[in-house]
Order: C-alpha cells, then sequence, then structure tokens
C-alpha cells in the first residue's frame, strides 16, 4: 500500500488548515502568579501592548492592556472552537451571554450573522502560576447558514469522551474527542447549524496523546475527506513508513487507515478532518463570506448595527477570581459546573 501521507508542511505562529477548515491557533503561555485584579503579577514594560505576539516570550498579553486575551471584537459567517486544556477563558458576547470554562472544556460558538465577543485570560491565582493552553479552531459554514442566529454550546470537560488503547507492549495511546465518532464513542453535539452536525461531513477533531514508542492506528474516513494531522509536542513519529519531524503537520489520505508509531518521548497530535464545503471563501479580518462584496457588506452591517451593541461596562470583562465554571446562554438558561 502506499504511503498515506500527501504533504507536510512546518508549523507556524498560525496553522494552515484544509476545507472546511479556516485555521488554527494554538496558545500556551506560562503566565505568572495574579495581582488581584485578574492580570499579571508582573512587569508589563516592554511589552507591544494590545499587540502582544512575541513569540520569544513565556506568556503574552494578545490584545489585552490588564488581562490577557482579546477584549470586545466581532465576527461574521464562521463558527470558532475553543479547546481550553490548561486555565480558563471568560466569555462574553453582544447578545447578553457570558461564562467561564476551562480545563478541558470546548466552546462550540456559531457567528453567523453577526456577533461581538470577547475572550479575557483570568490570571485567577495569586499564590501560584496560572498555564494556560488552548486551541481555536476556525471551522467554516457553508453559503446556506452564513445568516443563521449567533449560537454558543458548551462541551463541557466531564462530557467529552476519552478512547483509551493499548498496543502489543501496553503502551498507552488516549483520545479526546471533541467532533466525530471513534469506535463508538460520540463526541458531544455540536452547535446546531455547523458542519460538523451532520454525520456524513466526517468532521472529527481529535487529541491524541501517546505514550513513547506507542502504536495506533485511526480508521479510514471518506474518499473526500481531507484530514490533517498537527504533531505539536514529541520529538519523531511516523505516519505509515514516513518520518515526521517535530511541529510539523502532515496531510493524509482521508480513505486510508492511518498507522503512527510514536518516537522516544511523549507526544500529542491535532487531528482535523472533515468533507470540504467546496464554496469561494472571501476572508478578511473577523468576517468569512463567499465574495467580496459580502466582506464589505459586512463592515458595513457592523459600522451601522455594531451587531447588537456592546451591553457589557468594559471591553474587556472578566468574572470574579470566586466564580467556577459556568456558561449563561442566549436564552437566558444557565449551566453551572462549580
Amino acid at each position: 500500500m502506499s504511503s498515506p501521507v500527501k504533504t507536510i508542511t512546518p508549523l507556524g505562529p498560525v496553522w494552515e488548515t484544509r476545507d472546511p477548515f479556516l485555521f488554527c491557533v494554538h496558545h500556551q503561555d506560562a503566565f505568572p502568579k495574579g495581582n488581584g485584579q485578574l492580570g499579571p503579577a508582573a512587569s508589563l514594560e516592554g511589552r507591544a501592548m494590545g499587540q502582544d505576539f512575541d513569540p520569544r516570550a513565556d506568556w503574552r498579553m494578545y490584545h489585552g492592556h490588564r488581562v490577557p486575551g482579546f477584549p470586545e471584537h466581532p465576527h461574521r459567517g464562521f463558527e470558532t472552537v475553543t479547546i481550553v486544556l490548561q486555565g480558563l477563558v471568560d466569555h462574553f458576547d453582544s447578545a447578553g451571554a457570558s461564562g467561564r470554562y476551562g480545563h478541558g472544556d470546548v466552546q462550540w460558538m456559531t457567528a453567523g450573522s453577526g456577533l461581538q465577543h470577547s475572550e479575557m485570560f483570568p490570571l485567577v491565582n495569586e499564590d501560584k502560576p496560572n498555564p494556560l493552553e488552548l486551541f481555536q479552531i476556525w471551522i467554516n459554514l457553508p453559503k446556506v447558514k452564513k445568516f443563521v442566529e449567533p449560537h454558543y454550546r458548551m462541551l463541557w470537560s466531564e462530557d467529552i469522551p476519552v478512547v483509551r488503547s493499548r498496543d502489543e507492549d501496553g503502551r498507552l495511546t488516549s483520545t479526546r474527542i471533541i467532533a466525530g465518532d471513534l469506535g463508538g464513542n460520540q463526541a458531544p453535539q455540536p452547535a446546531p447549524d455547523s458542519w460538523a452536525r451532520a454525520a456524513e461531513n466526517q468532521v472529527a477533531i481529535w487529541l491524541i496523546a501517546m505514550d513513547p514508542h506507542a502504536e495506533t492506528s485511526l480508521p479510514a474516513a471518506g474518499v473526500r475527506t481531507q484530514r490533517s494531522l498537527f504533531f505539536f509536542e514529541g520529538l519523531s513519529i511516523k505516519i505509515g513508513q514516513t518520518e515526521i519531524p517535530s511541529y510539523h503537520a502532515a496531510e493524509v489520505q482521508g480513505d486510508q487507515p492511518v498507522s503512527i508509531k510514536n518516537g522516544p518521548d511523549a507526544t500529542r497530535i491535532l487531528l482535523l478532518q472533515g468533507n470540504p464545503i467546496a464554496e469561494p471563501v472571501a476572508q478578511y479580518g473577523p468576517f468569512v463570506m463567499n465574495t467580496r462584496e459580502e466582506i464589505q457588506q459586512a463592515y458595513d452591517d457592523f459600522r451601522r448595527t455594531r451587531f447588537g451593541g456592546w451591553p457589557w461596562d468594559r471591553r474587556d470583562p472578566v468574572h470574579p477570581a470566586s466564580q467556577g465554571r459556568f456558561a449563561e446562554y442566549h436564552d437566558g438558561s444557565i449551566e453551572r459546573k462549580g
């Protein structure tokens, strides 16, 4: 059988993805102790405040000035999937919804016709560091769904299945199923208008962790399915007989089983797959549509309506340090996780 690997590319600050995905960003920050106001108890001197993306730094403020994160900003025409492995995210949006999630939780947000939101990273621990690790993945919406009503759904850590398997030598591979199905283990449902909602679209988001020298295999999907493996932690892996360097992505055949053999270090891999939407993509900043004219209309609509305005008293709102994990949705319903 020929190698399932089609291309190998290095990972940059923003990871190149395949249709139906738009891109992926991996944030990993060794945030220090908090200062009592949910910001860092450390000097901010020398930072490009509001544009702090220095890849040499142990941690970044991003667009935040007091609290790290991304203050109020708009989106239209696509979805964000935010996977928080360590740390916390405080969510607020222009429809009046809010929440706090982290420690394995996932937020699946459909921007649809237009929504403003903020994503701040509160440093709640004043007596110890506040490490943060998250992925934000953008997934496109087809033309018929570009103007659906905005929506978000929490996939709580406790509800996300983890599939554990051991090879012939007892070495463990753990796969966290954020979207899709693996061996009958079905992820929680994504947002209702998502391309991932229909099983025939073959959308999967899996986080794979492998013991040193562990071996595992992934089942085949469909002949149209685009499948990429992002090897972001570890020394070396082999996909089939092809060596994949550390911090590289491998695009693989969707309709072939994929064998993975790990090298001498513990390894983590992000899998993104799905059948393509196969429509024109026009993207500019926070808007993803099908034509340039629709992008211009999105900017005109935002200037006119502010996508419902901003009902909060600051652009970078945060919840109190004592607040547990929760979600208050656009319909007023509340989920609390403590």
